[in-house]
C-alpha cells in the first residue's frame, strides 16, 4: 500500500514538474518572439509590414502542425465560412481562364442559378462587370467581382464567341448553395444511384428524400457515390448512416486532450431501410465525413465498400474566434468509427513526410466488423472490393486540361458544337458521332496541338544516362530506332485513345445542356466501378459472401477446445 502511494506521489510530482516546465517554455518563447519583433520594427533598415512579417511567423507555426489547423485573418474569414457551409452570394457558375484568348470565360453555369437564368453559356467571354473591365483579368479577380451581397444587381457584358455578338445583361446576385446532391436516379438492373459530393447543411434531409423516392420507384439496391467527396459536417454523416442502421447504435466517438471536446454520436431515429443491399463507392479523394459514412457502413456490415483506398482524415476541427475578427480552425481530437479504429493516416503533420501516407498492414492493428470481418487502421478505409478506375491517357489529360500549347482546342470545339446544335439526345443516350469525332480530330491536328509525352521524356533521360556511362555509342542505332517509334504521332494517338477522348467530349457537351446532373448520368454509361457495383448488387450470393468473415487459416479441430485466454487478454477485452 505504501509502495503504491509512493509511486502515485512520484508520478504526480513528475507530471507537475512537466507542466511547470511546459508553462515556462511557453512564456519564455512568447517573450522572445515579442522582443525579436520589437527590435526588428525599431532598428531594422527597412520599414516592416507587420501583417506580412508576423503573418509569416503564424504561417510557419501552423505549418509545423497538421494540415487542417489554419489561421484566417479578417479578410479571409468569408472563405472559411463558404468552405464550411458550401454557400456564397454570386451568380452560380464555374469560370476558367482561356489561354488561347487570354481572358476569363464562363465554363459551366449551375442549373437554376442566376447565370443560367440570365442565359449565360459555356464559352461566353467576360468583358466587364459594371464599369470595371475584366479583359485579361485572372479568374480570382473576376470571381471577386462576380460575388457580392445577395440581392445586389450588376451589369455583365459578355462576348459570345459563336456569333461574335457583344451582349449586356443585368444579373442579380443570390445566395448560392453549391450542388451537394447533383444527381440520383434508377440506373442499370433497377439499381438506385445517389451522388453526394459534400456533407453540407441539409444534405442528409435531401438524401433521405432521394432515397425514399428511389424506393417508391422500385430500386432493388442502392449505390452511394462518395468518390471525390472531401467531407463536411459530421452530424450530416451520422444522419445519413442512420437511414440504414437501427436507432441507438454508436457510429463515431471523438477523443482528444480536453474532455469537453470528446463526444459520442449515436443514431437517434428509426431507420428507413435496414435490408436493401448497398454499395458505397470511394476513392483516394473520399475524406473526413465521407470516411465516417463509408467506414461506419463497413464496420456495421451494412454495405460493401468498392473502389480504391480513401484519403485517411480522422482529425476533428472546431473554429475559434480570435481578436480583430480573425478565426482559427483548430484540430482538437481524432474520431473513431464503430469497430474502434481511427482511419487517420499515421504521419499527418506537415513536417513528417506527408499526411496521406498509408502504412503496411504489418504495422497496423486489426479490428473487427459486427459480423467479425477483419478491418485495419493505419490510414483510410480499405475497400472490400478494389476496382481501379480507368486511367486517363496522356493525350486525353492534356486535351481536357487545355493550355497555351493546346490552344484550348477541346474547350473551343465543345463551344462550337453547342452553337451548332440547339438540342441533343438525352444525357444517358448522347454519343458523339464518328463523323463529329473526325471533325474534332482535324481541329486538333490543325491547331498544332502538342503535349508532354512521358515516353519521350524517359527516353531522353535514358539517353543522358547512357552517354554518361559510356554505352550510348555502341547502342546508337537502337536508340535512334526506338526514338522514331516513340515520337508523337497526334493523329495516331487520337485514334488509339478515341474511346477515352470521346467520353470526355460527350460529358462536356452533355453538361452544357443538362448541367451537372446530366454529366453524371452520362458518365455512368462508361464507369467501370459503377458497373461492378451493379454486378454485386444483382448477385445476392456474392453480396452476402463479401459481408461474411473469411474462414480462419488455422481452424480449431472439432475435438479440440480453443486455448484459454490469458488473464491480460481477458482484462484487455473488458
Amino acid at each position: 500500500m505504501l509502495l503504491a502511494a509512493a509511486v502515485l506521489f512520484s508520478a504526480t510530482a513528475m507530471q507537475a514538474q512537466n507542466n511547470s516546465e511546459h508553462d515556462f517554455n511557453v512564456a519564455k518563447n512568447l517573450e522572445i518572439f515579442s522582443d525579436i519583433y520589437k527590435n526588428l520594427d525599431m532598428i531594422y533598415v527597412d520599414t516592416l509590414d507587420a501583417n506580412q512579417v508576423i503573418g509569416t511567423g503564424i504561417s510557419a507555426m501552423m505549418n509545423s502542425l497538421d494540415p487542417y489547423t489554419e489561421y484566417y485573418p479578417e479578410d479571409e474569414t468569408q472563405e472559411l465560412k463558404q468552405a464550411l457551409t458550401g454557400k456564397y452570394a454570386g451568380i452560380g457558375a464555374l469560370i476558367r481562364y482561356n489561354l488561347s484568348i487570354d481572358n476569363t470565360v464562363i465554363d459551366e453555369p449551375y442549373e437554376g442559378m442566376p447565370a443560367a437564368e440570365a442565359g449565360l453559356k459555356k464559352g461566353d467571354i467576360i468583358l466587364s462587370i459594371d464599369d470595371t473591365s475584366m479583359v485579361k483579368k485572372n479568374t480570382a479577380y473576376v470571381s471577386s467581382h462576380l460575388r457580392g451581397d445577395a440581392g445586389t444587381t450588376f451589369v455583365l457584358k459578355i462576348k459570345r464567341p459563336s456569333t461574335g455578338k457583344i451582349m449586356s445583361m443585368k444579373v442579380t446576385r443570390r445566395a448560392i448553395q453549391l450542388p451537394y446532391l447533383p444527381y440520383y436516379g434508377i440506373i442499370d438492373n433497377g439499381m438506385g444511384y445517389i451522388n453526394l459530393n459534400s456533407f453540407t447543411e441539409n444534405c442528409a434531409r435531401d438524401m433521405r428524400r432521394a432515397f425514399i423516392e428511389l424506393k417508391r420507384k422500385g430500386a432493388k439496391g442502392l449505390i452511394i457515390d462518395l468518390r471525390n467527396n472531401g467531407g463536411g459536417l459530421l452530424n450530416e454523416a451520422v444522419s445519413i448512416v442512420n437511414m440504414f442502421v437501427p436507432k441507438g447504435v454508436t457510429l463515431v466517438s471523438t477523443r482528444g486532450k480536453l474532455r469537453r471536446y470528446n463526444s459520442t454520436y449515436k443514431t437517434t431515429v428509426e431507420p428507413i431501410d435496414t435490408v436493401m443491399p448497398i454499395v458505397v463507392l470511394v476513392n483516394d479523394n473520399t475524406a473526413s465525413a465521407s470516411e465516417i459514412t463509408s467506414g461506419s457502413l463497413q464496420d456495421l456490415d451494412r454495405a460493401v465498400v468498392l473502389g480504391t483506398r480513401t484519403y485517411g482524415k480522422g482529425l476533428v476541427q472546431i473554429t475559434m474566434d480570435l481578436p480583430y475578427n480573425s478565426t482559427m480552425k483548430l484540430t482538437t481530437s481524432k474520431y473513431y468509427i464503430p469497430s474502434g479504429r481511427c482511419i487517420q493516416a499515421i504521419n499527418y503533420k506537415h513536417d513528417k513526410g506527408g499526411y496521406k501516407e498509408h502504412v503496411p498492414d504489418s504495422l497496423t492493428h486489426v479490428f473487427h466488423t459486427a459480423n467479425g470481418r477483419e478491418v485495419r487502421d493505419g490510414g483510410g478505409i480499405k475497400p472490400d472490393v478494389e476496382v481501379q478506375p480507368d486511367s486517363l491517357p496522356n493525350i486525353a489529360f492534356y486535351l481536357a486540361a487545355g493550355g497555351r500549347d493546346s490552344s484550348e482546342v477541346m474547350f473551343n470545339y465543345v463551344v462550337d458544337y453547342i452553337a451548332k446544335h440547339p438540342t441533343i439526345a438525352s444525357a444517358e443516350t448522347f454519343d458523339l458521332s464518328d463523323a463529329d469525332y473526325e471533325d474534332f480530330k482535324k481541329k486538333v491536328i490543325n491547331s498544332k496541338f502538342k503535349y508532354d509525352g512521358q515516353s519521350e521524356k524517359v527516353m531522353d533521360d535514358l539517353e543522358k544516362v547512357a552517354k554518361f556511362e559510356g554505352y550510348f555509342d555502341d547502342a546508337k542505332e537502337e536508340f535512334e530506332a526506338l526514338k522514331k517509334k516513340l515520337t508523337h504521332n497526334v493523329a495516331r494517338d487520337l485514334d488509339n485513345n478515341k474511346r477515352y477522348i470521346k467520353n470526355l467530349l460527350d460529358n462536356d457537351i452533355v453538361a452544357a445542356y443538362y448541367y451537372q446532373a446530366g454529366a453524371i448520368r452520362n458518365s455512368l454509361c462508361f464507369d467501370k466501378q459503377v458497373k461492378r457495383a451493379v454486378e454485386i448488387l444483382s448477385d445476392p450470393v456474392e453480396y452476402k459472401r463479401l459481408l461474411t468473415p473469411k474462414p480462419s487459416v488455422n481452424p480449431v479441430p472439432q475435438n479440440q477446445k480453443p486455448a484459454k485466454k490469458s488473464k491480460s487478454t481477458r482484462k484487455n477485452k473488458k
